[in-house]
């Protein structure tokens, strides 16, 4: 399979990596619908109505209570697959990276094209007047965090009930279209509308890297089920021959 995949990365010039949560289980943190995920544990409601709009506006000490714990994860570092992905930009070969994760692992790591679909922890802001707060600031304050005007602040998350960013949306389309290869990895394939999205995709190979089988495997022309840090830390990466002349979109 290692064999396989770097045949198609080394033909490839226009890798978009698309990822789920399985992508930083290897880092320390949890996926959400595993048997060790967020999903499986206790908590007086169930997580995904503490994460939805409605929660967050009526019972605002609660669901920071819930964030805080299992979601605000500022001491998680990159691992083999954000390290590898980043080398792949630099080296030529991808255009970008469409994430389903909140941790920015993939811009720590070094990736400077990435479509965060559902945001980041790391942007926080005032539903009131605006301003920005930092991760720190949200993990430091004592239950709700406040902003300075006394507004609630809210993280830049996209919660149950809330819509895509339709700037995110558009350019994490954009690039799937254009892409030659489309790496698909620890995703259930089963959130939309982010799953939804590659179906945008015409390109030559379509690679789906997963622990589990997805409702895609039967369409794709490569099925590695294995973690995605240990399969793409094995990629040996080369740039492009033509890497010098390659013109990049914006």
């Amino acid at each position: 399979m290692s064999d396989a995949l770097q045949q198609i990365v080394d033909g490839s010039r226009r890798i978009v990596f698309f990822g789920g949560a399985g992508v930083s289980t290897e880092s320390g943190i949890p996926d959400f619908r595993s048997a060790d995920g967020l999903y499986r544990q206790q908590w007086a409601w169930a997580p995904e109505e503490i994460i939805s709009h409605t929660f967050f506006q009526r019972m605002p000490e609660e669901f920071y209570r819930f964030y805080k714990a299992k979601m605000l994860v500022l001491d998680a570092k990159p691992n083999a697959a954000h390290l590898q992905l980043a080398a792949l930009e630099k080296a030529g070969r991808l255009r970008s990276v469409v994430t389903q994760n909140i941790d920015g692992l993939h811009t720590l790591a070094g990736s400077r094209r990435v479509w965060e679909l559902h945001g980041s922890i790391w942007r926080n802001y005032c539903t009131r007047c605006g301003r920005s707060y930092t991760a720190q600031y949200i993990r430091d304050s004592e239950s709700v965090p406040k902003c300075s005007c006394g507004g609630l602040i809210k993280p830049d998350v996209v919660l149950y009930e809330e819509g895509l960013d339709e700037t995110v949306l558009e350019g994490a389309v954009h690039d799937i279209r254009q892409a030659d290869t489309l790496i698909v990895a620890g995703t259930s394939l089963t959130v939309y509308p982010a799953a939804g999205l590659l179906r945008y995709f015409r390109g030559q190979h379509l690679v789906l890297i997963n622990r589990d089988a997805t409702p895609m495997d039967g369409q794709a022309d490569l099925v590695i089920h294995d973690k995605v840090g240990e399969v793409l830390g094995r990629l040996t990466i080369t740039p492009p021959d033509d890497a010098g002349n390659t013109e990049t979109e914006t």
